[in-house]
């Protein structure tokens, strides 16, 4: 039997080297091959020319019955304080009220031209508001994590470095606050990737309905090799247009590689990831190189003897640490790198923070057995755990308990 799903996202599923896109595009594919017909209105932003291009409309044409992707409007930070301020205006009542009245209208033309088994809304801040365009209609959101969690520890690590800095940070956190504690109430379930997050919003409003459905990883494309990996090869990989992976990449080369190299003076590292700033790129040199974006990362993870991912904030699913784990490449990582993964330290991969990365990055560079039998159990874990089927699943199960 033929199901309906309206899919309404802050972003639409393309170019995949963003991370927040993965999960709208691998959840659809999956879902469309279960039978699913996915009608998807998104948002996009000006710097989103990829996803509006022929390209991205031919990967879009295969998933989608129905495809609209609209201009994502600006909001000014008095625009969001007014909000927190005003209750009549958090969630407006008609598309003139709204942030963006063109997704509002989308919407509501979409409900009349169809019968949907599901509503399922990706973002926060920028499309909780469309529950009122709805109807009333059962719906649920996946705001992929908690912004206050993110934001809380980013605080933790400014206040090592400028007071100045942690307390403006302190002060956006007081706004991401109090929109998590009112945005989410409206719909019947909140679905983050990882356990932190449901603890950081259930701890800011403990009435919210939340689960926890983590990202997943295609498994047909991550194969592990079957070649020698290279003996003194690092990685780290990441979009560098998000904050804590360049911080991860400034640490890791200024802090922690010295220490790793006083022991294993060979060692390389590869820094691999889109739109490197100059800071970044400025930490290249004869035993560090930075590629910016490649096509794909498989051949990288395939190659590198440890990939370690030394985060020192951010939240969410670490979907870089799921691809690692997929090829069966040794991971180090730090515990915030592994948020909503359930990797065990010494089983699947080493968790450390501070000097004792250095420690173990060189443990498994000189330990080959370790090494392998931590990347076998990687790649069980993901596939276990971790199938993009498992969670398209999970999905499916959480349609028909909202729509009851």
């Amino acid at each position: 039997m033929t199901r309906r799903l309206l899919l309404i996202s802050r972003c639409p599923p393309y170019p995949l080297h963003l991370g927040d896109r993965l999960i709208v595009y691998h959840l659809s594919r999956e879902l469309q091959q279960r039978g699913w017909q996915i009608d998807l209105l998104a948002l996009h932003s000006s710097a989103d020319d990829e996803a509006t291009s022929q390209a991205a409309y031919q990967m879009y044409a295969p998933l989608f019955e129905h495809i609209e992707l609209i201009a994502e409007p600006p909001r000014s930070p008095g625009d969001l304080i007014r909000r927190i301020l005003i209750r009549s205006a958090r969630f407006p009542g008609s598309a003139d009220g709204s942030w963006s009245p063109d997704l509002w209208r989308a919407v509501e033309q979409r409900l009349k031209a169809a019968h949907y088994d599901a509503i399922h809304v990706f973002g926060s801040v920028q499309v909780y508001e469309i529950i009122g365009a709805l109807g009333g209609r059962p719906a649920l959101i996946t705001p992929y994590e908690s912004y206050s969690l993110y934001l809380r520890r980013q605080i933790a690590l400014e206040r090592r470095r400028s007071v100045l800095k942690a307390a403006q940070i302190s002060a956006s956190r007081l706004i991401a606050r109090a929109y998590e504690r009112f945005m989410f109430v409206p719909y019947a379930r909140t679905v983050v990737v990882a356990d932190a997050d449901r603890d950081e919003l259930l701890g800011i409003n403990p009435a919210l309905n939340v689960e926890v459905i983590p990202n997943g990883i295609d498994l047909a494309s991550y194969t592990p090799p079957s070649d020698p990996r290279e003996p003194h090869l690092l990685l780290f990989t990441g979009n560098f247009e998000y904050a804590p992976n360049v911080d991860a990449a400034k640490y890791l080369v200024k802090a922690i590689l010295p220490r790793i190299r006083e022991q294993v003076p060979e060692a390389m590292l590869l820094l691999v990831g889109n739109a490197p700033p100059d800071d970044v790129r400025a930490l290249g040199s004869k035993r560090v190189l930075v590629t910016g974006r490649m096509p794909d990362l498989k051949p990288y993870l395939a190659n590198a003897a440890v990939y370690i991912c030394p985060l020192r904030f951010g939240a969410g699913i670490k979907n870089k640490v799921l691809e690692a784990l997929a090829m069966g490449c040794p991971v180090v990582a730090t515990p915030i790198s592994i948020d909503g993964i359930a990797a065990r330290d010494g089983h699947e991969l080493l968790i450390a923070e501070g000097d004792a990365l250095a420690d173990a990055v060189v443990r498994l560079l000189r330990d080959q057995s370790l090494a392998a039998q931590l990347g076998a159990n990687g790649r069980r874990l993901i596939e276990e755990r971790y199938a993009w089927g498992q969670v398209a699943a999970t999905y499916e199960t959480l349609y028909g308990e909202v729509t009851k």
